[in-house]
């Protein structure tokens, strides 16, 4: 098997979703930690453009962009399929990953924004989305894609638990059991998954790392 390789910085939610692919599919692979304020000549070398990470490497390839990092590895490795079998289905779960990078749900602002105005504007915008999910994504399922965990899973895997952080953070809470029951529950069923459980930034360095830094992604 090709060398895999994986540039990252542990905070970050497009990280993890790569890391859960390649641990649900029982890849091999070296993780290498990024520091995005000291960029490295590697990250530098495979992602000249962007400079972002997460970057895969396969047999000294580098492939960009976590959504389109999770269709690289679900394509090359089709061992325990994160797709279902339906075509239709197929299609639909290809539009998450990128639905989720580019939604309406702008997690990351809603820390960003102090101004009442324009924390509130975030908060609606966010609410909308996440009323989106309950109703058209999940329904009565018990993940995205079904009974078990799938690729649209893992691409909004930050609501499970970055966004959980950031809502301490800011006083503002977004998923109430009592408004999206069905994403409410999905969370705790995402979070007990043993990979995703084994594989999450520790709550306490993530909230110490937000109040310091702030959000970075």
């Amino acid at each position: 098997m090709a060398e895999v390789k994986l540039k990252g910085t542990w905070p970050s939610p497009f990280s993890y979703r790569v890391i859960w692919a390649l641990k649900l599919k029982d890849i091999p692979y070296e993780y290498i930690e990024e520091d995005l304020s000291n960029k490295s000549p590697m990250l530098l070398q495979y992602n000249p453009v962007h400079k972002m990470i997460p970057v895969l490497v396969h047999g000294g390839k580098p492939i960009f962009e976590s959504a389109v990092i999770l269709q690289y590895i679900e394509e090359v490795w089709p061992q325990n399929p994160l797709l279902p079998n339906d075509p239709y289905e197929r299609a639909v779960a290809r539009v998450d990953p990128h639905f989720s990078r580019t939604s309406p749900l702008d997690r990351w602002r809603l820390f960003r924004t102090t101004a009442g105005e324009e924390q509130e504007k975030a908060k609606k915008e966010s609410l909308e989305m996440l009323r989106a999910l309950e109703e058209h994504g999940l329904g009565d399922k018990k993940f995205f894609g079904g009974d078990k965990i799938g690729i649209a899973d893992i691409a909004f895997g930050g609501v499970a638990h970055w966004l959980e952080v950031i809502e301490d953070l800011v006083g503002v809470k977004l998923i109430e059991a009592h408004i999206f029951p069905r994403l409410h529950a999905w969370t705790k069923n995402f979070k007990r998954v043993p990979i995703i459980k084994e594989n999450l930034p520790d709550y306490s360095e993530m909230l110490l790392y937000l109040k310091r830094e702030g959000i970075t992604f």
